[in-house]
């Protein structure tokens, strides 16, 4: 028999861990005025995109989407993927009507960059919140970052890219409350059963976890565990526990009163060598080149 529908949203502890391990930096790149006929295509990149509407209205083109989707005010889309895509004032070709629209445009990552973010693979390709939709605390920041970006008063970028940290946020928080069609780890987290192993994963990393251990955790039988975690989050729990290691120790090996031997302890590594084969596997380079340069390829 296979898993019960997965109706509950993840607890706050829960994705609280998930969100500050990966811990997003969004960047606001571009804020255009448009005005008349336009088309503004994006080619696509290594980072994720998003575009909110400031004043008027934009129509958004791209082959992860069935038909040109609308979006207004306050609307927000993101492409976590940085898949390709076309912003233009009409679907199709037409009168120029003289509409005038203004867009915040930026992209977003997690610190650390490299190549495992099961946060980022469990969105879809493209996620959009409709301002009218989303709640008050959701319109409270869209409006400040839309605010914020008339002003030109000393710190300003800092400010909208603070603001654009919390906007992701709450869509993913609007995505996992009304999007039934959940993958990946949130899906996972979603999962009453395999959110308790997830919890225990996430709380005690360095521990050497067995698959018959969270299977307990889980109240599920071996077989049925491990068979349910790979289907559900598309990995097995060795390899999930693993990329959380490796995200985690981006951020211990920041602190240089920290050898890589002790992250590796820390960790649940019984060798430094094995630690650096993980890491390298995950990331694509090894631990000590991140420490040189504080960051990875995307």
């Amino acid at each position: 028999m296979g898993p019960e529908f997965m109706t509950e949203t993840p607890d706050d502890s829960a994705l609280d861990a998930v969100l500050n391990a990966y811990q997003l930096r969004a960047r606001i790149t571009d804020n255009p005025q448009l005005c008349g006929r336009w088309r503004e295509p994006e080619d696509a990149g290594p980072r994720a995109y998003f575009h909110l509407v400031d004043q008027g209205m934009c129509w958004v083109e791209s082959a992860c989407l069935d038909t040109p989707v609308r979006l207004d005010a306050g609307d927000l889309m993101l492409l976590p993927r940085g898949t390709a895509h076309v912003l233009t004032s009409e679907p199709e070709p037409g009168p120029d009507d003289a509409c005038f629209s203004t867009l915040l445009c930026g992209e977003f990552g997690f610190d650390g960059g490299g190549r495992a973010n099961p946060l980022l693979d469990a969105l879809p390709d493209c996620l959009v919140v409709r301002a009218v939709d989303a709640g008050d605390a959701y319109r409270s920041i869209g409006t400040l970052l839309r605010s914020e970006s008339h002003r030109h008063d000393f710190g300003r970028q800092a400010v909208m890219d603070k603001l654009a940290d919390a906007l992701f946020t709450m869509a993913v928080r609007h995505h996992l409350r009304t999007d039934p069609r959940r993958r990946g780890l949130l899906a996972g987290l979603a999962d009453p059963r395999l959110r308790q192993a997830l919890d225990a994963m996430h709380q005690d990393p360095g521990r050497s976890w067995s698959v018959a251990q969270l299977a307990q955790i889980a109240c599920l039988s071996r077989t049925a565990f491990a068979q349910r975690f790979s289907e559900t989050i598309g990995q097995s729990p060795f390899q999930y526990l693993t990329v959380w290691r490796m995200t985690l120790a981006l951020d211990l090996l920041r602190n240089p009163r920290l050898s890589v031997a002790s992250v590796a302890e820390r960790l649940g590594y019984q060798t430094e060598a094995a630690f650096r084969r993980s890491f390298k596997r995950i990331h694509g380079s090894g631990p000590g080149r991140y420490r040189l340069g504080g960051a990875l390829a995307a």
